[in-house]
């Protein structure tokens, strides 16, 4: 098969694109390191030009004020038109576990939008909802930073190694489209504050981790299990013990 994978200078495009050529797959990797630029257009539709499937696990640069939001519309509404141009057959994109429940946030209303964009688009497509990622771990602990001191809530999350999502998207661009959402999440379930514990010892940082639940989650307060996958999502095989052994072997 002949794929793009746009965003794949990042944590997950760089093993997803990685996976693909060890499967024989023909890849364009396409990102704005490699000369593409999603939201200027500069580059993509040569980039686009002869591929019958798109990765789209493309992110913007911030999580805060209105920058996420202006990256998704306009990235999102790029490479769909540039996707329609060159008649792909199959859009995939990554998107987040519990984004309809976190749109208070600028950075998952910025998500919930692209995903809109591409169910209106009429591309025949799959949107993946993955927990998050391992390795994004040391950021979600920043979230709780107060000085010498992290506070943290003890909602439930699934973390997942960005391997294991690159594997789904690459088993999934060999299906057919879904025409709707599918979830992945990892093996094992933990509080926040639990996680945050786990990775500082690892990591023989000696910081106190406090419980809190009034703390905010990306500027959102967290009600329920809002950041665990449904029932049906697919469960990814690296433990957080795994990854952490290796990773700090690498």
């Amino acid at each position: 098969m002949k794929i793009m994978v746009a965003g794949a200078s990042g944590v997950v495009g760089t093993q997803l694109t990685a996976k693909l050529h060890r499967a024989d797959h023909d890849v364009t990797a396409a990102s704005l390191s490699l000369g593409v630029d999603t939201v200027t257009g500069r580059g993509l539709e040569a980039a686009m030009a002869g591929n019958e499937i798109v990765i789209d696990v493309t992110n913007a640069a911030s999580f805060g004020d209105s920058s996420a939001f202006d990256f998704f519309r306009t990235s999102t509404k790029n490479l769909l038109a540039a996707a329609a141009g060159a008649n792909v057959r199959h859009y995939i994109a990554l998107s987040v576990v519990g984004t309809p429940y976190l749109v208070e946030s600028d950075y998952f209303r910025a998500k919930m939008v692209q995903e809109n964009l591409i169910r209106a688009s009429g591309r025949p497509y799959t949107i993946l909802r993955s927990t998050q990622f391992y390795e994004f771990i040391n950021g979600l602990i920043d979230i709780g930073a107060d000085g010498d001191v992290l506070r943290l809530p003890p909602a439930a999350m699934r973390p997942v190694a960005a391997g294991d999502v690159a594997a789904f998207l690459m088993e999934l661009a060999a299906g057919t489209p879904v025409g709707d959402i599918v979830e992945i999440g990892g093996p094992e379930q933990f509080g926040i504050d639990e996680i945050a514990r786990i990775y500082l010892a690892a990591n023989e940082d000696q910081r106190p981790v406090t419980t809190d639940p009034a703390v905010c989650y990306f500027d959102v307060e967290l009600t329920g299990d809002v950041l665990l996958p449904g029932a049906g999502a697919r469960t990814a095989s690296q433990t957080l013990s795994d990854w952490l052994f290796q990773s700090m072997a690498a």
